[in-house]
């Protein structure tokens, strides 16, 4: 870990792949046991065990159970501690990326697990109407659900196209997997874009996406997903050691690093 190494911490980060224990995703009991009984601090929990995870922790941060999801776990004290930091990290990337910019209405596309941690993130920011977009209804409308009742009924507006939105939209914020390198293309037509208004995305590879290619072309201020993935892996590092970590020197080591 080369962040560890410069603060001269002497620490081990250790892939467990469950595609390749013979169970697979129905093995994380007994993988999640096992890194316990190892003496690690904690692990980080990605897709698609972020919420299967639930039935083995003990506590849940506020923030978790907002959500329900968990992407990091700590083991303190004989008990499992989970928490999310996925939203802080796309929270934390958008304000070092877009000071100051205006987020009073936004207009998000998809509501998956990622999109719910970005939706979360947003509100609690505090945009006052947040227009989501998903072409399964059931799983937005169970996004505008939950948050709704941390947030407050009307703050999440379910929308079925996207030219009116996007027109009265401080921004735009692409929670799908299109405009990954497996999923090339745009999210919505170009066309739907303004240069007064932001565009963010949480896909890292490519860091630059076509919607945020065009976006750029377009005179629009744009955030990319390395924030969100840097910033979420900085705020898990200081669960797991009590550390504070240096995020810039975080976000330039992955940036290096996706370029070479």
């Amino acid at each position: 870990m080369n962040e560890a190494a410069a603060l001269g911490l002497n620490l081990s980060y250790q892939l467990f792949d469950l595609d390749q224990q013979p169970d697979g995703p129905a093995s994380l009991p007994r993988v999640v046991r096992a890194v316990e009984q190892a003496g690690f601090a904690g692990v980080n929990i990605t897709h698609p065990c972020k919420q299967t995870i639930l039935p083995l922790v003990d506590e849940l941060s506020p923030d978790a159970a907002a959500l329900g999801a968990v992407n990091t776990l700590i083991f303190a004290n004989g008990r499992r501690i989970g928490h999310n930091t996925d939203w802080w990290g796309f929270a934390e990337g958008f304000r070092r990326t877009l000071p100051g910019a205006s987020h009073r209405v936004v207009t998000q596309l998809g509501a998956g697990g990622a999109g719910s941690a970005v939706a979360y993130a947003m509100l609690k920011m505090g945009t006052r109407q947040l227009n989501v977009f998903d072409v399964d209804r059931a799983k937005a409308a169970q996004v505008r659900n939950t948050l709704s009742k941390y947030f407050g009924e009307g703050r999440v507006t379910l929308i079925d196209t996207l030219p009116a939105a996007l027109a009265a939209s401080d921004g735009v914020i692409n929670t799908t997997p299109v405009g990954m390198a497996k999923y090339p293309g745009t999210p919505l037509p170009a066309a739907l874009l303004r240069a007064s208004m932001w565009v963010a995305e949480i896909i890292y590879f490519p860091l630059e996406t076509e919607l945020l290619r065009a976006a750029r072309m377009l005179g629009c201020r744009t955030v990319d997903g390395g924030g969100m993935v840097v910033f979420q892996a900085a705020e898990a590092f200081r669960l797991f050691t009590g550390t504070v970590p240096d995020s810039a020197r975080m976000l330039v080591n992955f940036r290096n690093t996706i370029k070479a």
